[in-house]
């Protein structure tokens, strides 16, 4: 037994401040008691105190020592930091309390087993392990239960930490035979808990499991007809597993496998159904087994096309028949939704949704591989990824793979539907119809003439379910509605869409309106300016639906008003609109108060508004730029009670992010009539953004960088004396290789310095941070890795820079020059552009030599250009003649080897 004990004096404290977390209900007392108990985690042997009353104390209430129980898990995750003894002691005693006879003490010692065992590693606590492995053959069904509930949540949790040699042996050489063993116990709970044990070790590719894959896959198929659907929901969950692991073992049996998940997907048990259904999904997305996949989809569509269909629970969740829109919303209606910092970032010439990069979270630039399948159900099932969800992203990425082979075969079962008299039949093809619309686009396009009119139509449809899957059937379709074309096209198409769906925005069901709002605002990001000349209807229904929604969907309009603001840009500075805009938004601004969370998503609609609106916000100006800096600056106070241990719990960072944000877009929007606030700050915003960019969140760095930047573009005598602050700062973040997580912000910060170069070009206190600036920024470039966007702006900032000190960057031309011209080939012309051509033009001009070997390069980037400023085409024209010159006879064979038609377009532009 261990050496430690706990002291007397020490064990009545903690007990005594358990008793009044329990016993008090006043919110300051248990404030206090929280506070309290944080405390104590300073305390090093505190975990010796909780294990001691959870274990030994028996004559104390079990609710108190369960709660010490409760405890004991959080602390137990830095175990490994305490003395030897309070080590073993925990160790110890804790095993003892695994066999209490309270349910509710062996719940939480198992909780703490787990933990204690992640922490530890298996290897640092056998005694555990065997003595859980030995509970499984206990003639106690409950003790059996029990020792395998804690095992799976090992399994779960860290199964790799079993995959290891301990003193000559591994676990899981004894632990996966006796779950396999045990697949056939008697009791449907221990069948369970062994194949998910089991199926815990096939994503770390256990090499341990698959020393027995056959064994595995033999005792699954045995399961596969369960009278228990639990465990038909493991072997369906194991098979869809080993699909994605280790489909060379499934692909021998793949018409019996298929066959059994077929049938599976069309369990009476919802649960086994969408585990099923994760087997089609996981198919799909594995490009290797299209040959495998392709012969099945006949019989798959229909399937997966039923599972589409509403069942009986989920129309009683929904309750969607009702003109509900005058009900208040519940709390548990709303959903959490994420607020992204801003993020910068340049438009490139294939972007065409109508927006810029700007508007975007540029931490990657892949394509989103989630699914908006949350948008078609609602209420309480909206967070639950169900059957119907998987279904319809099944036929998704179906679609994706088959296209035209998938059209001709859903075609016919999806126009039997939408013309069936069953309403949820009909409601359900519409739903195909919106799930293959990305896949299927080239090849449906010959039939949205009609099936869109057909959409438009069905708005009108008395079922409020109806009508909210169109209107996301139609937001699926909007980039087709809105693609510029003839009047015709305009007409019968894009103006009944937006029309239709703005008739839904005010519609008396709430789920309708929520559906319609969101497929608005995606045919706003795909219309864009082609909106201008319908501002003041659009304005007028969104203004009117401020009136009508409950809380819910008014954080939907808020997203649908700042999606309008950055479509249309600066067609919103006129004064009639703004007249009809501002007054809802600003009743909504002072009805908020400063810590509701509501606030959050107008903060974020405002920050779009108010760049679009520009100077015509100045009358509103002045109290939200107050407002504003308020929020920031007790946010920084409240992280910072936070740090010193004043308050328990992290204060919400979202409130500073969207404040940041908003006085982002007052920036911009304002220009230089942003000064006389910024100079009457009190604190002064400068003093404040300085703290921001020493935040520990990334996502508060990179608005503080995004704010930065714009000042240097709007107003930078306020900025100069802060430069010396400011810019070590923006070094730091500058990284050749950020973390997943800081790369939005080292992607502002990038963005950032390069307007401060514009703006402080002619400061030579700002020449000292060249070349740290280059060092870093150019193996950003480099980096094959690095973001599509994150390249981009470094190349910018690195032209920027060139064009300061030519003669500091110059000598690393040859290096990075091949990447830098590639990095801007699909940038569209604009003035970041421009300059960044202009300073690579100088450092050719200072070192000829280094752009030799890459001449082609350069030639192509040029050719790209499409309108090139005058003073741009001047120095195009002088650098390739003066090549033309250096390279005499082998300049004709330099262009005749380069794509087809940037010779000539180069002749033709620059006479060479």
């Amino acid at each position: 037994m261990s050496s430690w004990a706990p002291q007397p004096a020490g064990l009545q404290e903690v007990l005594q401040v358990l008793r009044d977390s329990s016993s008090n209900e006043n919110p300051e007392v248990q404030r206090a008691v929280t506070l309290r108990l944080q405390s104590f985690n300073d305390i090093p042997d505190y975990s010796g105190y909780l294990v001691h009353i959870l274990t030994h104390l028996t004559t104390e209430d079990e609710r108190l020592r369960t709660v010490a129980g409760l405890l004991l898990k959080n602390s137990a995750r830095t175990i490994a930091q305490c003395a030897p003894e309070v080590i073993q002691y925990v160790k110890s005693s804790i095993l003892i309390s695994f066999n209490d006879p309270s349910a509710m003490i062996r719940n939480a010692a198992s909780q703490v087993i787990v933990t204690v065992l992640g922490a530890l590693e298996p290897q640092n606590w056998t005694e555990a392990l065997s003595m859980l492995m030995q509970a499984l053959d206990s003639p106690s069904l409950e003790q059996q239960a029990g020792a395998f509930s804690v095992l799976e949540k090992c399994c779960e949790d860290f199964a790799p930490k079993f995959d290891v040699d301990i003193n000559g042996s591994r676990p899981l050489d004894f632990m996966i035979p006796k779950f396999l063993s045990l697949s056939d116990h008697i009791s449907p709970k221990i069948r369970a808990h062994a194949l998910t044990s089991l199926s815990h070790f096939v994503p770390i590719n256990s090499q341990s499991l698959f020393a027995h894959i056959d064994a595995f896959i033999a005792c699954l198929f045995k399961r596969a007809g369960d009278e228990n659907a639990e465990v038909r929901r493991q072997v369906c969950s194991s098979l869809v597993m080993l699909l994605a692991a280790r489909p060379d073992k499934l692909v021998p049996e793949m018409n019996n496998v298929s066959e059994y998940m077929l049938y599976s997907t069309q369990d009476r048990d919802p649960n086994v159904a969408l585990e099923a259904c994760e087997f089609w999904l996981t198919f799909a997305e594995e490009a290797n087994l299209q040959v495998q996949l392709h012969p099945l989809l006949p019989k798959l569509v229909p399937v997966l096309l039923q599972c589409m269909i509403y069942s009986e629970d989920d129309l009683l969740w929904l309750d969607g028949d009702d003109e509900d829109s005058a009900v208040p919303d519940r709390a548990s209606d709303i959903k959490p939704k994420h607020y992204g910092a801003k993020a910068h970032g340049l438009e490139r010439v294939d972007d065409n949704d109508g927006t810029t990069a700007k508007s975007r979270n540029l931490a990657d630039d892949d394509d989103d591989d989630e699914y908006d399948y949350d948008d078609f159900d609602d209420e309480d099932m909206s967070t639950e990824w169900n059957l119907r969800k998987c279904a319809a992203a099944a036929l998704d990425v179906i679609a994706v793979r088959f296209g035209p082979d998938l059209l001709n075969i859903v075609l016919p079962h999806i126009r039997e539907r939408l013309w069936s008299n069953d309403w949820l039949q009909k409601e359900s093809a519409i739903l195909a119809l919106g799930a293959m619309a990305e896949g299927c686009i080239e090849h449906i396009e010959p039939h949205l003439p009609t099936l869109i009119p057909f959409l438009v139509n069905t708005l009108n449809d008395p079922k409020p379910l109806v009508r909210s899957i169109t209107c996301w059937t139609l937001g699926r379709y909007a980039s087709w509605c809105t693609q510029p074309g003839s009047e015709e096209q305009r007409n019968s198409f894009f103006i009944p869409a937006m029309e239709g769906l703005l008739r839904m925005v005010l519609d008396n069901n709430k789920r309708v309106q929520e559906a319609g709002c969101s497929a608005f605002a995606t045919l706003e990001e795909d219309a864009g300016r082609e909106l201008e000349p319908y501002l003041e209807p659009i304005l007028r229904n969104l203004v009117f639906a401020f009136e009508k929604y409950q809380q819910k969907n008014l954080l939907i309009l808020y997203d649908a008003v700042g999606t309008l603001a950055d479509a249309v840009g600066n067609a919103l500075e006129n004064k009639v609109y703004i007249d009809i805009l501002m007054p809802p938004l600003i009743e909504r601004w002072g009805r908020l108060k400063d810590d509701d969370e509501d606030l959050i998503p107008l903060l974020e609609c405002l920050s779009s508004v108010t760049m679009a609106t520009g100077r015509g916000f100045l009358t509103y100006a002045g109290p939200v730029f107050e407002r504003c800096l308020h929020i920031v600056h007790n946010s920084l106070l409240q992280y910072q009670a936070y740090q010193q241990g004043q308050t328990p719990e992290e204060p919400d960072k979202t409130f500073l992010i969207v404040a940041l944000d908003l006085l982002s877009g007052l920036t911009q929007g304002l220009g230089t009539s942003i000064e006389p606030y910024i100079n009457n700050g009190n604190p002064p915003l400068l003093s404040l953004v300085g703290i921001s960019l020493k935040h520990p969140e990334a996502s508060v760095r990179q608005s503080a960088y995004a704010l930065v930047g714009d000042m240097a573009i709007s107003c930078p005598g306020m900025l100069r004396p802060f430069l010396p602050q400011i810019m070590p700062e923006l070094i730091t973040q500058i990284e050749p290789e950020p973390k997943v997580e800081f790369i939005s912000a080292c992607n502002n910060a990038v963005w950032s310095v390069g307007e401060i170069a514009m703006h402080f070009s002619g400061d030579s206190d700002f020449h000292q941070w060249v070349t740290p600036l280059i060092s870093r920024l150019i193996p950003i470039l480099l980096n094959t890795k690095s973001p599509k966007s994150l390249s981009e702006n470094a190349a910018v900032t690195i032209g920027r820079l060139s064009l300061i000190q030519p003669q500091v960057v110059a000598p690393h031309l040859e290096v990075f020059a091949s990447r830098w011209c590639e990095a801007l080939w699909e940038i569209k012309d604009n003035e970041e552009k421009d300059s960044a051509f202009r300073g690579f033009c100088s450092l050719i001009e200072v070192n000829p030599q280094g752009i030799q070997n890459h001449f082609m390069w350069f030639c192509n980037a040029v050719a790209k250009w499409a309108t090139p400023s005058d003073v741009l085409n001047e120095t195009f024209r002088r650098i390739l003649n003066g090549f033309k010159q250096l390279l005499g006879p082998q300049w004709e064979g330099q262009m005749a080897s380069m794509p087809p038609g940037i010779h000539d377009r180069l002749r033709e532009r620059y006479q060479i």
